[in-house]
């Protein structure tokens, strides 16, 4: 089943006079990024997150917020001493230096002072129960089987894109294997053409050099290899999208393939009709891969 890597879940709880809330966000990533922000001293929780998020997601940049607040306490307020010289020392040399150059200053208020950072220290609470803690630790699995969910959800959408712009390029490669069959004569007269003019143009004829050059001309025309290997592509990515394991980075491998084979069929095209169809495969292939990025 495709899974996404675009996701996001929370939960809340309460106990004791201490509330959470829980916060999980996922993007797009080339491999894993775990980023964890506990509150101090549950440092500890960081291990066990690790472990329950890496079982079971294997790619993407994963955001993982805890926030607490003690509900029952208010923070208490204290005052640092020595800041407090220092900013009243500084405003008293503030002070002289203007009235110095004679120029007149509001004098501060203590609600002034008091907003100087580091003046005011607050103090909050960080301890809690075991029961608080156990009840936290017990929040992790529904958090990450919430999560997974809306992974799979968006992955399940994903999958019905990616399945339908597969059909449409499996159309696609038909019509340009009729376009080609389509253009084989014009192909032939253009040889024939090229060469009736080395014949008219040379004199001394090299018969096997001549069937080589045409040969190569043929060759490098011929478009039956990309569209073999274009349809062995729309083959392997069904199953891919399919595949009950993460299968993101196979089909961003894939889909370079596909946008590899259909350059070269625009290349080698030759005649409008088959470089019209080429250029509505590219077309489909970017969106595809667009989709592909969010695949885990």
């Amino acid at each position: 089943m495709t899974r996404s890597m675009t996701a996001f879940a929370s939960r809340t709880g309460a106990m004791d006079g201490v509330s959470w809330q829980w916060d999980m966000r996922g993007v797009n990533a080339r491999g894993l990024d775990l980023r964890l922000r506990v509150p101090d001293g549950l440092g500890a929780l960081e291990t066990t997150l690790r472990k329950a998020v890496t079982a079971a997601v294997t790619r993407g940049s994963i955001t993982l917020n805890l926030k607490l607040v003690h509900e029952d306490a208010a923070q208490a307020l204290s005052i640092d001493a020595a800041q407090l010289d220092r900013v009243l020392g500084a405003l008293d040399t503030i002070q002289e230096r203007a009235f110095a150059m004679g120029v007149t200053l509001g004098q501060p208020t203590a609600a002034d002072v008091l907003a100087t950072r580091g003046v005011v220290l607050t103090t909050a609470r960080d301890d809690i129960s075991d029961a608080v803690r156990a009840a936290i630790d017990a929040d992790i699995p529904a958090l990450i089987a919430d999560f997974t969910a809306m992974r799979d959800a968006e992955g399940a959408a994903l999958q019905t894109v990616m399945t339908a712009q597969l059909d449409e390029i499996g159309a696609l490669v038909e019509q340009a294997a009729i376009a080609a069959a389509d253009r084989r004569a014009d192909v032939q007269s253009g040889l024939t053409t090229a060469l009736r003019r080395i014949v008219d143009d040379v004199t001394e004829i090299d018969d096997t050099r001549i069937a080589q050059e045409l040969a190569l001309l043929a060759v490098k025309a011929d478009v039956t290899e990309e569209i073999d290997r274009l349809r062995a592509h729309v083959t392997a990515a069904r199953d891919l999208v399919m595949a009950t394991d993460p299968s993101g980075r196979k089909l961003d491998f894939l889909a370079q393939e596909f946008n590899r084979e259909a350059n070269t069929l625009c290349s080698k095209a030759g005649a409008a009709a088959l470089t019209a169809v080429g250029l509505d495969l590219k077309a489909v292939i970017d969106r595809m891969r667009e989709q592909i990025q969010n695949v885990e």
